[in-house]
C-alpha cells in the first residue's frame, strides 16, 4: 500500500509553553484503519488537528498524499473528512440540507445521487427531512460522519466516533467503518474503547505525553506482547507446588484445586507439553484445561504504565 500521510518530527507547543506533541513521526498507508490509543491529554486530538490543518505546527513537516499541509492547505483539506468529538451541528436544520451545506463548503457541486447513497449507507435516508434536534445521540453522530464524507474525501478522521453511543449502535458504526475501508477510504480513529480498536483496526498506535510509544500491526502487537494463561484443574487437591514443577512458576488457586501456568504465544516453545509430561511422571492427574489470552486492553495498560 502507498503512503497517504507522512508526519515528520512534528512538534506542537502552545503559548503557555506546554508541548502537546513531541518530535512525533508517523506514516499512514492508503486504505488502512489505524487506531490511536492513549489516555486523556495524550496528544491524540492535537495530532489530528495539525494533520487536518486546524492547528498550527511549531516545527516539523506533515504531508498528505505528497502535499504539504501548510503550503497546499486547500488541496490537502479537500482530501480529508473530520468527525470531531463534539457534536457540532445545526439543531434546527434538516439532515439532508446540513450534509449538502458541508459539501458546498469545499466548493463541490450538488450531487443528490451521491448524498442520498451516503445517507442510505449511514441509515439516515428515512430521516433526511428530520430536524437534527429531533435525532438521538447516535443518529447525530451518523450525521457528523455524513457531513465529513459529503465531499468524497480519501481520508476520514474519527475522534472518539462512538462516544455516547449504545452498544448496538456502536457495532453498526463498526460495520460502517469497515465498509468505508473496503471502498478505499483511509480511516484514522481515536478511541477509549479498546474493544473497538481490537475489532476494526489494522494497526495500533499508542500515544502518551505527546510521544508515539509504538505503531504496529495489531495482530503482531498482540502476538508479541500477549501472554496466555493455562488453567489446569486437578483431580486431587495440592497443598503446595511439587519441587519437580517449580521451574514452571505455577500459581496455585481455588484452594489447591487448580493452578495457573503463564506462557508467551510469540515463543516457539510454550512448555505445555513438558509440563503435562512432568505432571504425569509424578502422578498428578488433570481434570480439565482452560486457556485465556491477554487482551489488547491489558497490553495497552502495560505499555502506558511502563
Amino acid at each position: 500500500m502507498s503512503e497517504i500521510i507522512n508526519v515528520q518530527n512534528l512538534v506542537k507547543k502552545y503559548d503557555n509553553n506546554f508541548t502537546a506533541v513531541k518530535n512525533l513521526n508517523l506514516k499512514i498507508r492508503q486504505g488502512e484503519i489505524i487506531a490511536l490509543l492513549g489516555p486523556n491529554g495524550a496528544g491524540k486530538t492535537t495530532l489530528i488537528s495539525t494533520i487536518c490543518g486546524l492547528s498550527s505546527i511549531t516545527s516539523g513537516l506533515i504531508k498528505v498524499n505528497g502535499l504539504d499541509v501548510i503550503k497546499d492547505y486547500r488541496k490537502t483539506r479537500e482530501l480529508i473528512g473530520l468527525v470531531p468529538q463534539e457534536l457540532a451541528l445545526e439543531p434546527f436544520e434538516k439532515v439532508i440540507n446540513s450534509v449538502k451545506f458541508s459539501r458546498r463548503l469545499f466548493g463541490k457541486k450538488d450531487d443528490n445521487e451521491y448524498i442520498e447513497k451516503l445517507l442510505t449507507k449511514l441509515q439516515l435516508y428515512d430521516k433526511k427531512n428530520n430536524i437534527i434536534k429531533s435525532l438521538s445521540g447516535g443518529m447525530k453522530r451518523r450525521v457528523m460522519i455524513a457531513k465529513a464524507l459529503s465531499h468524497n474525501p480519501q481520508i476520514l478522521f474519527l475522534d472518539e466516533p462512538t462516544a455516547g453511543v449504545d452498544v448496538e449502535l456502536r457495532k453498526d458504526m463498526w460495520s460502517i467503518i469497515k465498509e468505508l475501508k473496503n471502498e478505499g477510504v483511509t480511516i484514522i480513529l481515536t478511541t477509549h474503547y479498546i474493544e473497538e480498536a481490537e475489532m476494526i483496526a489494522d494497526r495500533i498506535g499508542i500515544i502518551n505525553h505527546g510521544e508515539l510509544l509504538l505503531i504496529e500491526e495489531k495482530k503482531e502487537l498482540i502476538k508479541r506482547m500477549s501472554v496466555k494463561t493455562l488453567k489446569v484443574k486437578l483431580k486431587k487437591t495440592l497443598d503446595i507446588i511439587p519441587t519437580k514443577l517449580k521451574k514452571y512458576n505455577l500459581k496455585l488457586i481455588d484452594e489447591g484445586k487448580s493452578f495457573l501456568y503463564y506462557y508467551n504465544t510469540g515463543k516457539e516453545r510454550t512448555g505445555i507439553t513438558s509440563l503435562l509430561s512432568d505432571m504425569n511422571k509424578i502422578g498428578i492427574n488433570l481434570f480439565d484445561i482452560q486457556t485465556e489470552e491477554t487482551s489488547l486492553e491489558e497490553i495497552f495498560v502495560k505499555i502506558i504504565k511502563e
